[in-house]
């Protein structure tokens, strides 16, 4: 029983965070467009996807040459 003089309390306190939270999160905006972005993701341009995983002849300059092996030798 003299447990719930400790957990009332922290209830409480946990519950006037929340409010607090959601409150600020409402007063900042944050909740005001929840529609739009998940729906831009469907009408971005995928030709501009495809080019970046294409890669472009710039990229190729860009990598690194493979050196050969440790202890490899031509003859």
């Amino acid at each position: 029983m003299t447990i719930l003089y400790l957990i009332l309390p922290l209830a409480l306190v946990f519950a006037g965070v929340a409010v607090a939270a959601f409150a600020w999160t409402v007063r900042s905006g944050q909740l005001d467009d929840v529609d739009t972005p998940p729906r831009r993701i469907l009408f971005d341009d995928d030709r501009a996807i495809l080019a970046d995983a294409r890669g472009s002849p710039a990229d190729a300059a860009l990598e690194p040459t493979a050196a050969p092996p440790v202890g490899w030798h031509s003859s």
